[in-house]
């Protein structure tokens, strides 16, 4: 089975760059990963069409190798009735102290997938990755018709299976240590929180096609677990998230290097929609007040200019500073290097020395 991936996916080893959207994964990061003989993705949800485009055009002028681009296929339902004023009223006074206007209220946009979609065919991009829920019938089968490898996140094995009825070639098994957003789509949140290895195994018993590991893994180690549990290849992020191709801000990156525990938490306050990240002073201000958090994505749309200001301030605790549970693991080096050590790792069956990466 792994060796059916890693030839569907056109790579030589099981070593998955996690695709992290909202600017960590740079098209030098994914090319980088891919050049060092592992799969580079493209975390490209926040991206418009063109962006995307430029973005695509710019890995492939990196590396001749495949890569992956990650959509958002789903989290658009209509939005429940909702009071904004108390979260106006918390945004307001941080807004003060960052310089910024009065927080408003976001108008929700179109669903971006449609025409996202459309970017990733026209470019030619070789592996469509998706989170959240699954693409329509129709646009599965046109992305199929144009041969490229499909790979949707699962964060159970009842997902695990409609996806398979969607027609994808692999499914990332997405466990309850892993950092960003949760891709549950098919039930509750809190039923999804399942470890990765045993997501692993549930799910390579249940389905007839490869399996990536994701949540947690941070060495070779770790990732020769997850192929003992099953798995074809193992997906990292927060183990690229300190590479010096990472677009990820300087005080995120600083905050993942600084970790002696595992501090992150499972969190709707910065997008409305649970994602794990290291806590810190806007997580812990709205610590058990999720009734006053807008709907996805509407949450997101109004916390990005908070964000995007602290990221310039280098102000880590209005940051959305999403991270794994395997955090105090990270190590600062070039992802080519690391995706090498990695591989060492593996072999050895040796943990990883984060102090030798700083």
């Amino acid at each position: 089975m792994r060796n059916a991936l890693l030839s569907r996916l056109g790579i030589g080893n099981p070593v998955i760059q996690g695709p992290m959207s909202g600017g960590p994964s740079t098209p030098e990061l994914v090319a980088a990963v891919s050049n060092a003989g592992g799969l580079g993705s493209l975390g490209a949800a926040y991206l418009t069409p063109d962006e995307l485009t430029r973005a695509i055009r710019k890995v492939q002028s990196l590396t001749a190798k495949p890569f992956n681009v990650n959509l958002f296929a789903g989290g658009y339902e209509p939005a429940p009735r909702f009071d904004p004023q108390p979260m106006l009223d918390v945004l307001a006074e941080i807004h003060a102290a960052l310089g910024l206007p009065a927080p408003v209220v976001p108008q929700l946009p179109p669903d971006p997938f449609p025409a996202q979609l459309e970017a990733v065919l026209d470019a030619g991009a070789p592996i469509f990755s998706f989170t959240f829920g699954i693409p329509g019938a129709d646009a599965m089968a046109r992305v199929k018709s144009r041969g490229l490898a499909v790979i949707g996140t699962a964060t159970t094995v009842a997902e695990a299976r409609a996806l398979v009825d969607a027609g994808v070639d692999a499914i990332a098994a997405q466990g309850a240590e892993a950092g960003g957003h949760r891709g549950t789509f098919a039930g509750a949140f809190e039923a999804s929180m399942i470890p990765t290895l045993e997501l692993v195994r549930g799910i390579c018993g249940a389905v007839a096609i490869p399996v990536i590991a994701c949540g947690g893994i941070m060495d070779g180690r770790d990732i020769a677990g997850a192929l003992g549990a099953g798995a074809s290849a193992a997906a990292l992020g927060t183990a690229f998230l300190a590479s010096p191709e990472s677009g990820a801000p300087q005080a995120h990156k600083q905050s993942i290097l600084a970790a002696r525990e595992d501090t992150t938490v499972i969190t709707r306050a910065f997008s409305g929609r649970p994602a794990r990240g290291l806590a810190n002073t806007f997580t812990a201000r709205l610590a058990g007040r999720d009734g006053i958090l807008l709907p996805y994505p509407l949450q997101n749309l109004l916390t990005r200019p908070m964000r995007t200001a602290a990221a310039k301030l280098g102000e880590a605790g209005y940051l959305s500073m999403w991270a794994g549970t395997g955090v105090t693991r990270a190590r600062s080096l070039p992802a080519g290097e690391l995706v090498d050590r990695l591989l060492d790792e593996m072999s050895a069956g040796e943990p990883a020395n984060k102090s030798a990466g700083r």
